[in-house]
């Protein structure tokens, strides 16, 4: 049976966050991936409006050989990082056991939601977490049987989570009753962030509908 299990490290814990964590601006997300290697993650999403800033940050790190800007969109740019170093610790234990990065954001502080395809593999992630003085605060694990099963909508975790907090708390309602801002603060995310993850999170679900009804 797959765990899924839901962390929080501080940036300074690995290389990743301590290098990304240098621009205390911009917020940053992972791509979704399924680590094939102990070869540091090379694809982000940076939030914020000073992309240049965190640029010229980044250039300037002996861990960074070079960094190219793929995309932007709405204030959000995806980058590919090429990497001086050839390994990073936390991304060797989830390779080595064979997990998905289902979510990874954060600043100085980052938030992990991972799969294990099993709780073996859990636990041999947490022992090498142990083994390598990394330290992880669990926050949730849970598996399918303990989760909701609901339409995605080919939803990532992130923007289900945005547009579910945003009906609970009332944003589509009219008058409405929240901000983005509150939307995003209890998600830990960013106004900027908690808007794009609506916006396409949304227009993914009314696609699919009007697909489905035509």
């Amino acid at each position: 049976m797959s765990i899924v299990s839901e962390f929080t490290i501080d940036g300074d814990e690995f290389l990743l966050g301590e290098v990304l964590g240098r621009d205390p601006v911009a917020h940053i997300e992972m791509e979704r991936v399924i680590p094939a290697s102990r070869r540091i993650m090379p694809y982000v999403w940076v939030h914020g409006d000073e992309l240049n800033q965190f640029e010229t940050s980044l250039r300037t790190s002996k861990h960074v050989i070079d960094l190219t800007q793929l995309d932007q969109i709405n204030g959000s740019a995806l980058y590919r990082i090429d990497w001086e170093d050839k390994a990073e610790d936390l991304i060797d234990g989830i390779a080595e056991t064979n997990a998905t990065i289902l979510e990874a954001r954060g600043k100085e502080e980052w938030f992990f939601r991972i799969r294990f395809d099993s709780h073996a593999k859990f636990v041999g992630f947490n022992e090498f977490c142990q083994q390598h003085n990394i330290s992880i605060k669990l926050n949730q694990l849970t598996t399918l049987t303990d989760r909701e099963v609901l339409p995605r909508f080919e939803l990532t975790d992130s923007q289900q989570e945005t547009v579910f907090q945003a009906v609970r708390d009332g944003y589509f309602e009219v008058p409405r009753r929240t901000t983005l801002d509150e939307v995003g603060s209890k998600l830990g995310i960013s106004q900027q962030t908690a808007s794009e993850n609506l916006r396409r999170g949304t227009n993914k679900v009314l696609k699919n509908l009007l697909s489905n009804s035509s």
